[in-house]
């Protein structure tokens, strides 16, 4: 069976083409407006993954699309609207290139169905929550479930507490007991957590509250808190290799917003740490996460009172799937390449099988 997986961003597409092993046969990337014609430069799937970062309250395992799911994911946009349109518009246009491949939605949602109650529930009113399905949903769920899967084999088994990082221009955190989803930083929506490129991450929810009481309309708190909050509200760019050049070059501003980043990002850990009652491992993955060396080992060095370690030469020449954990450490650390791509294609089989 070959896959085409299709993993829509805020603003860009990218298309990959799966055998049956999981290799890649051939890979698309483009604007979402290009679809159609990526699409016909590919060989013909046999079925097609397209993921979606919110499945709601019924999602909880990958589903079969047709006019009643699409209805239903429909419905879930607000609460995604940087990345839901965007995969309902890639879904649309790929139904309409290949009408007799079945489609096959996947969640990010998915991987944290199994947050026990504590950690899901939001003390609120409890008819709002009953109504309106407030609770925390969490997100990167296919980022997540693929670093488990490889950090079981990288290592021979899936260690029993592990904390994974997937640092990107979205980022968030889980806490992994056996294989399991117990806790993670992102909630009802993808805004709550760390600080990320463009998103403000956990902020006191009296401040909208009081800038809406204060005249700022509603659509502009929302746009304000998704597009130009985080990385790029402290500095004028999300872009973590831009911040990094100038912190390096002793900007201020940057060297501050470095500082606002690790200090989120230490606390959320050593929460995540702190609800499996200890760490076995640690894993880095997503753009920021795989790429940037500094982060890596600032984070280890703040978790160090928890037997975190890693080995300078291979945290700094890390490229792909790697172990950087210091000889000695209590504590393995690991990069691991994001391929949501693979976790979607399992997803369509499990779910076509």
């Amino acid at each position: 069976m070959r896959i085409l997986t299709v993993n829509p961003g805020s603003s860009s597409l990218k298309l990959s083409l799966l055998d049956s092993g999981g290799s890649v046969v051939t890979e698309n990337a483009g604007a979402r407006h290009e679809i159609a014609p990526m699409v016909a430069d590919m060989p013909r799937p046999d079925a097609v993954g397209v993921r979606f970062v919110h499945g709601g309250p019924d999602f909880t395992g990958p589903v079969v699309v047709d006019a009643k799911v699409t209805e239903r994911l429909e419905a879930l946009a607000d609460l995604a609207p940087l990345h839901q349109p965007a995969s309902l518009h890639a879904l649309s246009e790929i139904t309409e290139a290949l009408p007799d491949v079945p489609a096959v939605a996947c969640f990010d949602t998915a991987f944290h169905a199994t947050l026990p109650d504590a950690a899901a529930t939001y003390a609120l009113p409890g008819e709002w929550r009953d109504r309106y399905g407030l609770r925390r949903y969490g997100f990167h769920g296919l980022s997540y479930s693929y670093a488990v899967r490889r950090t079981g084999e990288l290592l021979g088994s899936v260690p029993s507490r592990m904390v994974i990082c997937h640092l990107g221009s979205g980022a968030s955190l889980a806490a992994v007991a056996e294989g399991r989803s117990v806790d993670t930083t992102m909630g009802f929506t993808p805004l709550e957590g760390l600080v990320m490129a463009s998103r403000a991450g956990s902020v006191d929810p009296g401040i909208p509250l009081w800038l809406i009481k204060h005249g700022v309309p509603a659509s502009e708190v929302d746009d304000a808190l998704e597009s130009r909050s985080g990385l790029r509200g402290l500095t004028g760019t999300g872009d973590m290799r831009e911040i990094r050049e100038r912190a390096e070059a002793r900007d201020a501003v940057a060297l501050a917003a470095l500082d606002v980043y690790h200090h989120r990002l230490r606390a959320c850990a050593a929460a995540m740490a702190a609800t499996l009652g200890g760490l076995d491992a640690l894993v880095f993955t997503g753009g920021v996460g795989e790429h940037d060396p500094f982060v890596r080992h600032r984070l280890a060095e703040d978790l160090a009172f928890l037997g975190v370690s890693v080995d300078p030469h291979r945290n700094d020449g890390a490229r792909g799937d790697t172990d950087v954990t210091a000889p000695g450490s209590a504590v393995r650390t690991l990069v691991v390449t994001a391929r949501e791509d693979l976790e979607i294609a399992e997803g369509v089989r499990r779910c076509l099988r």
